[in-house]
């Protein structure tokens, strides 16, 4: 048997009365109701009530233990008096007599309290990161988590998904983010990086005959952290499929988070097929390629009503290129003039950046607002039928240059839907954002390049390079988004050689060039690549939406800070010279680096 517990602390029901057990944990709270005094022991499974009486010969040391020491007891299970069952646990019908114990691991002063759990400085928290996954919040996420991804290699393998494992040692990648360098001591002077992702690999496994991949693949990007991406290290379901359209990448995808969603939340989940829309009518209509659905605001291109208007402002703007972004909002007439003038006010602040912020009132027949007097009936009514007014709407107005514009509304109809309430709650939406143009024209010279994935294959293929201007040409690329949170970029791959120079030299590359960079790619296709897709949705961000949390590092066991430093384990640090000079290699630390 074994010594330190016949039952888990999440065990014990009113069929063990009676039973001499043994149990083992952490002294997760102690309660003294004179004479009589209590315990709460945790482990992973849950938290078991012991009790002893004053009488006990071990009842004021054990009174005297701090929280979180490890101890064992052995005693009897009883019946809990009805009036104090404690439905909130599995255990709460139940408790155990203590006739004797014995501590395991003894704990010193604790830097923060594992219970109750009040607000701790993150920074502590990460430095004591193993204290903090013993909070119950904590670790039933990161549980979920790995239900999570158990659920995923489930589902995926029922769909024919073969489970991969790909280099972590490869080669630089000339494009995406910065890549953590490795230096080899073997090759003195070269270098090995962290995949940013297994994108070329999983691409020729497919062109090596395997049909359906996937992988629960580490990623490493040194870039800055934000609340909705880790800095250094992230995981990502990587999939890729041979001799498949579009609409089959977003089938497996969505019978993948149908599931997942219907599985581990109570929120309401949009049915599938998920929406498709196109990349220029999100922009149009939301502002981002990243929208919301959540928020009923849809934004209106009102540029042609107020050109040549007798709204001189807006008017001359639109002479010099300007355009008119229009938001309604339905029912809001009944708002404070406060709330007009905070909404001006926060859109000409500097975290905004607007020239103004107009807006129009419908209410009882009449219009009002700042530019009521100055529109002729005739524009009235375009607005009106434009945006669909009806009694008790609101529009406002954002006028500026293009890019401007959007991203100004964007930000506008973020705020009006969170200062209205207007966001619909305990749901999950979903939607594909496609069609995404494979070029796109620099602002001020005018050289094409590359918009998204340069690797797409473009719609229309070699017909389309060659007979079609390259900012009308469409990629098949896409986007999974969900509740204004990017959960995934996709793409079906360029497998042909051909097309692929031919996209590359519109984008300002030589046929050498190519080869230079993308050599192994090129080689691999040029002997017989079949048509592939796929897409790579972040775990870590999938389980941020099921938890409901707002930062990734509460999703993430031993996660780094904002700095990228993981607090716990002292790193990034020096590292002692003689493990240089077998490198091969110095380090020169900037003047003034005060990382140490």
């Amino acid at each position: 048997m074994n010594q330190y517990r016949t039952h888990t602390c999440g065990a014990l029901r009113s069929s063990d009365i009676g039973k001499d057990v043994t149990l083992s944990g952490w002294l997760h709270n102690r309660r003294d109701h004179g004479g009589v005094f209590f315990i709460d022991l945790r482990d992973h499974y849950g938290i078991t009530q012991l009790v002893v009486q004053s009488d006990a010969p071990f009842f004021d040391a054990l009174t005297h233990l701090q929280k979180e020491n490890v101890i064992r007891i052995k005693g009897k299970v009883e019946k809990r008096d009805p009036e104090t069952y404690n439905p909130r646990i599995d255990t709460g019908e139940v408790e155990v007599r203590i006739a004797e114990y014995d501590i395991l691991g003894p704990a010193e002063p604790l830097p923060f309290a594992v219970y109750p759990e009040d607000e701790v400085a993150e920074e502590l928290r990460l430095t004591y990161r193993f204290l903090d996954l013993r909070r119950q919040q904590l670790h039933r996420t990161i549980m979920l988590r790995s239900a999570v991804t158990a659920r995923i290699r489930e589902r995926l393998t029922a769909q024919g998904f073969t489970e991969f494992q790909t280099p972590i040692l490869t080669a630089s990648s000339p494009e995406g983010a910065r890549d953590f360098l490795v230096p080899s001591r073997l090759h003195p002077g070269s270098f090995y990086a962290l995949p940013q992702a297994p994108q070329q690999f999983k691409q020729l496994l497919m062109v090596a005959g395997f049909d359906r991949y996937f992988q629960i693949a580490p990623c490493f990007r040194d870039e800055d952290a934000r609340a909705n991406r880790s800095p250094g290290e992230f995981y990502q379901v990587d999939l890729e499929m041979a001799f498949v359209e579009q609409n089959d990448v977003f089938a497996v995808i969505e019978d993948l988070f149908t599931d997942l969603f219907a599985t581990f939340s109570t929120k309401r989940v949009d049915a599938a097929p998920f929406r498709r829309i196109p990349y220029r009518e999100a922009m149009l209509k939301y502002g981002t390629d990243k929208p919301d659905l959540r928020n009923p605001i849809v934004i209106r291109d009102l540029t042609d009503v107020f050109r040549g208007s007798e709204f001189s402002i807006f008017a001359k703007q639109i002479d010099t290129g300007a355009i008119v972004r229009a938001l309604p909002v339905r029912k809001a007439c009944d708002q404070p003039k406060s709330f007009f003038n905070g909404m001006i006010d926060w859109a000409t602040s500097s975290e905004v950046g607007a020239d103004g912020l107009a807006y129009l009132i419908w209410n009882n027949g009449e219009v009002k607002g700042p530019i009521a007097k100055v529109l002729s009936d005739e524009r009235m009514a375009q607005i009106r039928e434009a945006c669909e007014i009806t009694d008790g709407d609101v529009v406002f107005f954002v006028c500026d240059k293009p890019q401007k514009a959007v991203d100004i509304a964007a930000k506008v109809r973020t705020r009006l839907g969170e200062l209205l309430n207007l966001i619909e709650p305990d749901c999950f939406r979903f939607c594909w954002i496609v069609d995404y143009p494979m070029f796109e024209a620099d602002e001020v010279s005018g050289a094409i390049s590359f918009s998204h994935n340069p690797f797409s294959m473009p719609q229309g293929g070699m017909d389309a390079l060659q007979n079609t201007p390259p900012l009308d040409i469409l990629a098949y690329q896409y986007d999974i988004v969900c509740n204004g949170e990017e959960l995934s970029s996709g793409a079906i791959r360029n497998h042909r050689p051909d097309i692929m120079y031919k996209a590359f030299q519109i984008a300002g590359y030589t046929p050498e060039e190519v080869d230079a960079k993308f050599g192994g790619m090129i080689k691999a296709f040029k002997l017989g690549a079949p048509p592939h897709g796929g897409i790579a949705p972040g775990l870590d961000r999938l389980v941020m939406l099921l938890a409901d949390c707002q930062n990734l590092r509460e999703v993430i066991a031993f996660p780094m800070n904002q700095r990228a430093q993981d607090l716990l384990m002292d790193a990034p640090r020096p590292v002692a010279p003689q493990q240089l000079q077998e490198l091969h290699i110095r380090t020169v630390v900037p003047e003034g680096n005060n990382n140490r």
